[in-house]
């Protein structure tokens, strides 16, 4: 039996599901998680697109939002906007 590795980016194909994906690695992920995933969501609509958008270049986007990268506020932002997301605070509860 062949098997073929595990891509979420396959499976992040409407805005609900990227939300919704994105919120759980917020709530239950470190900072690695979140960027991370932020890396599969700008895959999942494409890199070129996104490059385009935020005024990088694809190579930036690629080891911006690699394991162990540690990209600056402001291309966190950028990227964010690009895949249309949002930060929004929330009071937590006790």
């Amino acid at each position: 039996m062949k098997t073929s590795r595990f891509e979420i980016a396959d499976y992040l194909d409407n805005k609900e599901m990227i939300a919704e994906y994105l919120n759980a690695v917020l709530e239950e992920g470190d900072n690695s998680d979140v960027i991370t995933a932020i890396g599969h969501i700008a895959k999942s609509i494409g890199m070129t697109k996104i490059a385009d958008e935020t005024g990088m270049s694809r190579p930036s986007l690629y080891k911006a939002l690699s394991d162990g990268a540690k990209p600056q506020f402001d291309t966190i932002m950028k990227v964010l906007k690009a895949i249309g997301g949002q930060i929004q605070i929330n009071p937590l509860t006790a």
